[in-house]
């Protein structure tokens, strides 16, 4: 009878045991997954907040900015749910509910752009521009972008890259051919012109820089064949020199 008391006290202890391992391990998992959950909208939100202080570069108008700012609330409500007791999450989720509630101007919107001379602020514009592309295409997969917002923004960020992309291309064909790099200048605006041509829409933009283009490769080819008809030229001369000079009668001495 003792025996099979004993028996029964370690068999209750080891079934405590397991379920208390076992309590603790879904704890555990239920900590790292709100941990994980913690991390991705701590992401969400510093990957708006960039995207909102880069928008002195990249053009975007006001209805853009309320959805950065909107994903960023979002972000924020998921947190505080997630860590209740947080007293800075509050306050900030406060604060981002104050910017949603004031008023926007939803037909604002800067369409004048200038490009960075740097290669680093051009790199860094056209990828600040993909980040906003690939934002909108998610929010607007959630459903929290209207449709005809998000295809009217997205055609408007597809322009300025292609713009980005034309102009720098431009730039840097101008300055080749100012340094009297004639060769290199063709490859540039060769580029940009492929770039310009392989777009499915045309606008005026489009039209003005395929007649630009078209009108500086003319010039170059033209500047190009001058300067080889130059080069043959000084070549024959100087195979002609050469002759003279070895044909020349000998003088004696």
């Amino acid at each position: 009878m003792f025996v099979s008391i004993i028996i029964m006290l370690i068999v209750a202890l080891i079934v405590i045991a397991v379920w208390v391992s076992a309590v603790q391990q879904h704890r555990e998992k239920q900590e790292a997954e709100r941990r994980k959950e913690l991390a991705k909208q701590k992401k969400i939100i510093e990957e708006s907040e960039d995207i909102i202080v880069n928008s002195c570069n990249i053009p975007m108008s006001d209805l853009i900015l309320r959805v950065l700012q909107r994903r960023v609330y979002d972000a924020l409500a998921s947190m505080v749910e997630l860590s209740p007791t947080n007293r800075e999450l509050k306050s900030r989720l406060n604060d981002a509910k104050e910017r949603l509630s004031s008023s926007i101007n939803p037909e604002s919107q800067i369409d004048s752009l200038s490009l960075p001379d740097a290669d680093k602020q051009l790199i860094a514009l056209v990828q600040g521009i993909k980040r906003l592309r690939h934002v909108l295409r998610a929010e607007h997969s959630k459903g929290k972008v209207d449709t005809q917002l998000f295809v009217a923004e997205d055609k408007r960020l597809e322009k300025l890259q292609l713009r980005i992309n034309v102009e720098s291309q431009i730039k840097r064909g101008v300055s080749a051919r100012t340094a009297n790099m004639v060769g290199s200048a063709r490859q540039y605006f060769e580029k940009a012109y492929a770039t310009i041509c392989s777009v499915s829409y045309t606008d005026e933009y489009v039209e003005e820089k395929k007649a630009q283009l078209t009108t500086l490769l003319d010039e170059i080819s033209t500047e190009l064949k001058a300067s080889n008809a130059s080069a043959v030229k000084k070549k024959k001369e100087k195979e002609r020199d050469d002759l003279d000079v070895l044909f020349a009668p000998k003088k004696k001495w």
